[in-house]
């Protein structure tokens, strides 16, 4: 077979090596929308993590029998037109529980531990110049007896819910989907989760129901103090609202995700004046070395079962 990978970069430093057991492997580290048709052309594989394969690609590709998409979501592929010229198409689910878990926390502790200014406050020498030994101009609370909201109880809400309970946290949750119930935790309505929590994270996909779940009319009854982290998609908390509405109320934002990635230049959300309460890192949730092992393994495994 030949196996094309489309954007092998966003894989970091991940061994590749099994895919060679296969046969002819061509490796690209990043593809743009102009060079996908060439480089897809003879393909019997592509496996591909966000680059986008069309109907149009697929009419030109007479020996490709398997689309491997190397993420979870499959919104980058034409599903209805690869079910009609009998190719398969398989994802990968599940691979980045724990590390999108673990993020879920890195976040939280980040904000509500005011790591930035503490770290700062060390490094530029204003510790070394303290009357006294220790700094609580920046005071911080425990996850203990808070309520902590869930939007999306799926298997990372569901893992996240967990952890915080062993914390001490209260869990409610609010399914998006209207499907995911359980009795371990209190299912409330989306109103009452935002007016009603301390610290409510985000792990629902993006769909209709979701898009643009939290406006600013939402994020507005948020309660003073709240923490919300979005570790779903971007475009389930509208970016626009947030970069208004934490100069106005004191609420802490974190976001994994964001509706343009990389992020657009001159975005709002760079120019917010309260930046301590804002943490924004690059869609790095599932990139653990040990998600992305998986992730290739799991891919690898797809290939394999390919009749």
């Amino acid at each position: 077979m030949k196996i094309v990978l489309l954007d092998a970069l966003t894989f970091g430093a991940t061994d590749l090596s099994g895919f060679d057991a296969f046969g002819e492997v061509d490796v690209f580290q990043t593809t743009s929308k102009e060079q996908t048709l060439e480089r897809i052309t003879n393909a019997d594989v592509i496996v591909t993590n966000k680059v986008v394969i069309t109907d149009a690609h697929m009419q030109e590709c007479p020996n490709l029998k398997l689309i491997c998409i190397a993420a979870t979501g499959m919104n980058n592929v034409d599903l209805e037109s690869a079910a009609s010229r009998n190719i398969q198409v398989k994802n990968v689910a599940g691979y980045s529980t724990d590390s999108v878990i673990q993020h879920t926390f890195s976040m939280l502790f980040y904000l509500m531990g005011h790591s930035r200014y503490y770290d700062e406050v060390v490094k530029d020498g204003t510790y070394s110049r303290s009357p006294i030994f220790t700094d609580v101009s920046r005071p911080f609370f425990e996850i203990k007896g808070k309520k902590w909201g869930i939007i999306g109880l799926g298997s990372i809400g569901r893992g996240v819910a967990n952890i915080a309970k062993a914390f001490g946290a209260e869990i409610f949750y609010y399914s998006t989907s209207g499907v995911n119930r359980t009795d371990d935790f209190q299912r409330t309505t989306l109103d009452e989760l935002l007016q009603n929590c301390d610290i409510i994270s985000i792990h629902s996909p993006l769909n209709e129901q979701t898009n643009n779940l939290l406006d600013y009319e939402q994020l507005n009854t948020a309660k003073d103090g709240a923490i919300i982290l979005n570790l779903g998609r971007g475009g389930i908390i509208n970016e626009d609202a947030v970069a208004t509405i934490i100069d106005e109320k004191n609420i802490s934002f974190g976001l994994d995700v964001l509706m343009q990635e990389p992020m657009k230049e001159k975005h709002p959300l760079l120019s917010v004046k309260n930046k301590e309460n804002l943490y924004i890192t690059p869609h790095i949730a599932w990139t653990s070395v040990e998600a992305r092992d998986a992730l290739i393994a799991l891919t690898i495994e797809n290939i394999a079962s390919l009749k």
